[in-house]
């Protein structure tokens, strides 16, 4: 006759919904009890990330990425819904990713500005990125206040929009809308040298 072992988790009285794991992993930082929590729709998260990166080694490192994320992010955040509250950081997180590809053709990134920049045709760089990255940086900062601010935490800190929204309490309208009209003054700043 075979013994049957007790399973673990409900011998410890280990909580099983995901609100009583989010709570305990906020109280204790324990890692055992988000890992639960991802575990269970880490397909899910793969399944987005693939959705969007179309690799699935991409996929892969971002689902992992995506855990060190929740590290951080989920005693922070007020999450209600762990699955919709997940699926959205998962898409975000690509967006982000798909976003840097996109990047250099802004030209705000850091780096070899040269090969990168195209805020205009007929901007022609001479000099070396770390003067180029110097004369955007000047050129942000004449930019309007609220504008220089979306700009910067849009293409340097990565923010997303509702990011940006929260940290500055613009509306999103007044955040899309400080953004474009950024990119099209820094363009003109930048042509003017």
């Amino acid at each position: 006759m075979l013994s049957q072992k007790p399973n673990t988790i409900e011998s410890e009285k280990n909580p099983q919904n995901e609100t009583d794991l989010l709570s305990l992993y906020r109280q204790t930082g324990e890692l055992a009890y988000i890992g639960k929590l991802y575990k269970e729709y880490t397909p899910l998260v793969y399944g987005v990330c693939l959705k969007y990166l179309q690799n699935p080694e991409d996929s892969q490192d971002a689902v992992m990425q995506i855990f060190e994320k929740l590290l951080k992010e989920t005693p922070i955040q007020n999450i209600t819904n762990w699955s919709a509250w997940l699926y959205v950081v998962a898409r975000n997180h690509c967006l982000m990713i798909l976003r840097k590809k996109k990047l250099p053709t802004l030209g705000l990134e850091k780096g070899n500005l040269e090969n990168r920049m195209e805020l205009s045709e007929n901007l022609h760089f001479t000099e070396d990125a770390e003067s180029k990255t110097q004369e955007l940086h000047k050129a942000l900062e004449k930019l309007p206040s609220e504008q220089e601010t979306c700009m910067r935490l849009f293409f340097f800190e990565e923010k997303t929009y509702k990011e940006i929204v929260e940290l500055t309490g613009y509306e999103m309208q007044k955040v899309k809308s400080h953004l474009q009209n950024g990119k099209r003054m820094l363009k003109i700043l930048m042509e003017k040298k």
